[in-house]
């Protein structure tokens, strides 16, 4: 459903210059968002991932 949503905004959007503006400017941006998670992944992980597994080894030390 999420998918089927993007589309139709994305859709609503191109009709107007302005509108494939914004959607260029989402795209760039997002397309930096996904760059930095997977060189956040190649140093070892994301820092919520390491905080979770750190409480869960806590938890099983009681």
């Amino acid at each position: 459903m999420k998918k089927f949503f993007k589309v139709v905004v994305a859709r609503w959007l191109a009709r107007t210059p302005i509108g494939l503006a914004i959607l260029g400017l989402g795209w760039i941006l997002g397309r930096r968002r996904k760059e930095r998670a997977q060189s956040e992944g190649e140093r070892g992980g994301r820092r919520r991932d390491r905080i979770q597994s750190q409480g869960k080894q806590a938890g099983r030390r009681k």
